[in-house]
């Protein structure tokens, strides 16, 4: 793999985390000065401009769960796994420091905190995560988040699925966005949850969306090769 791909997902998460974790922070320390409203809106802006600068790099995962389920879904060689989740974490616990020494006043330093009892927690978190890598599966191109439509596809989803969910969960839908702001705050005590339920939500997406476009459109193809063909020229890879 190119090391040029790893920086950029590095980069991308930062700003993931720096801008959404961020508008959490600042939110709180400026009298709701963001409201529910603004801080889904940064969470949905930042992942749709991250997309449109390296989806065509890195493809744009962000996110240790939709690595792994493109993974899951034959998009992505399961060698490619240490880089993508080491980036992304680098990336993330950067942002975290970031934060942590701009905000030092910060509890929580925008960690996803359950509003609900864990079990329910841990459901909201696997169908919040299913739902985003169901719309990611169908608008990239392989393991690539990228395309005209493709970043407002998914940055549309994490805004809506933020105004749902956060609330009740965080609305995380990724490991190394709770793992990094948890881990800088002091805030681990249901960080197992936001570990796990995304993962599975995301391997939950890939036989509904086999199901739905056909057995052909979630294969690993040789590099130079595109699977668009395959998908009768739809974007499901």
């Amino acid at each position: 793999m190119k090391k040029n791909l790893f920086i950029a997902e590095a980069i991308g998460t930062f700003a993931l985390v720096f801008a959404g974790c961020g508008a959490i922070v600042v939110n709180e320390s400026f009298g709701g000065a963001l409201g529910h409203l603004g801080v889904s809106t940064v969470f949905g802006l930042v992942v749709m401009a991250m997309i449109y600068s390296v989806g065509n790099v890195s493809g744009a995962h962000l996110n240790p769960a939709v690595t792994l389920g493109f993974v899951f879904a034959g998009r992505l060689d399961k060698r490619s796994i240490p880089g993508y989740i080491g980036s992304q974490l680098i990336g993330a616990l950067a942002a975290a420091a970031a934060l942590r020494l701009l905000f030092p006043e910060s509890a929580t330093l925008g960690s996803t905190l359950p509003g609900i009892d864990l079990a329910r927690a841990f459901i909201v978190e696997v169908l919040l995560s299913f739902v985003l890598m169901f719309v990611i599966l169908n608008v990239s191109t392989g393991h690539m988040e990228k395309g005209i439509m493709a970043g407002v596809a998914v940055g549309g989803t994490i805004a809506l699925e933020a105004l749902v969910g956060g609330p009740l969960t965080g609305a995380s839908m990724n490991p190394a966005r709770s793992l990094a702001p948890a881990l800088l705050s002091g805030n681990l005590s249901s960080i197992w949850l936001y570990l796990t339920a995304p993962v599975v939500g995301t391997w939950l997406a890939h036989p509904t969306c086999r199901w739905i476009q056909g057995p052909n459109c979630c294969v690993l193809k040789p590099e130079g090769e595109s699977s668009e063909a395959d998908c009768n020229d739809k974007s499901c890879g």
